[in-house]
Parts: C-alpha cells; structure tokens; sequence
C-alpha cells in the first residue's frame, strides 16, 4: 500500500518517484526523462527528478498534446492503484480542444488506396486544403481551370 503523509508517514519525496506513484508517467525513467527535458514544473519553476515535493505543490507535467495541471494532496512513496492514485492529486488541467478529442475519419477495410477524390476530401475535412484557394483564379500559367 502507500504512504501517506501524516504522523508517521514521510513529509517529502523525490519529484520522480511521485510521478510514477500517481500514475502520472508509465515508469520512473519516463518521469526522470520529462524532468531533464523540462517537461515539468514545480510552482511555477523548472524541476529536477531529485526535488523534494511535499503536499500542496502544484505541478505541470507536459506530454505529446496535453499539459497535465496538479496539486499535490498526498505523499506516495509506491506505485498504487489508479483510484488511489487519483485521491493523491487534486487535477486543474484544462479540457483538451475539441479537435483532438474528434476521432479520423475511417475507410472501410480491404476497399484500398483512397481515390484522388477521397483524398481531397478527407484533405478538407482535416482543415488541410491542398489547393490553396478558389477554383475561379487563373493558374499560374494563365490558362484557366475548370
């Protein structure tokens, strides 16, 4: 089980270590490697893996896509279950934005390569308009296209 903080239990633990026992990164190298690479802050300021954190700090944690915004409300010393986890952390992070919740859109499988047609819609429906513009300008070589 863990420790919590209190009279008998520990009053800080290393950055890392928290982070791996609150799930907040799948292993302590993961979470050591964040801390280098300054994917994480401790109120405020940048943060090495041997920081001592004690309850009350506030954390940002960035991953691919996403900043994790916590409070520290218990002290784990141990990797612990997912619901316990989640009590040891108050979670202030922001929604993510609409557009990456949003799943791509799907072929049906064997039906092979899209067609040029396909492509070019899946193109607009991602917001990547290959052509650039309107279909009424002149190319650049001055014939137009219709």
């Amino acid at each position: 089980m863990s420790a919590p903080a209190g009279a008998d239990g520990p009053q800080t633990v290393r950055l890392d270590i928290w982070l791996w026992s609150a799930r907040l990164t799948p292993t302590r190298s993961a979470a050591t490697a964040a801390c280098r690479g300054g994917h994480v802050r401790r109120n405020g300021e940048p943060a090495k893996a041997a920081q001592k954190i004690v309850v009350g700090d506030e954390l940002r944690v960035r991953s691919p896509g996403r900043e994790r915004v916590v409070v520290v409300t218990q002290i784990l010393t141990k990797r612990v279950g997912a619901p316990i986890a989640r009590v040891s952390y108050e979670d202030h992070s922001p929604e993510p934005p609409p557009q990456l919740a949003a799943a791509p859109p799907r072929r049906e499988r064997g039906t092979g390569r899209p067609t040029k047609r396909e492509r070019r819609q899946f193109d607009r429906l991602r917001g990547r308009d290959a052509d650039g513009g309107d279909d009424d300008q002149e190319s650049p070589l001055g014939d137009s296209r219709s």
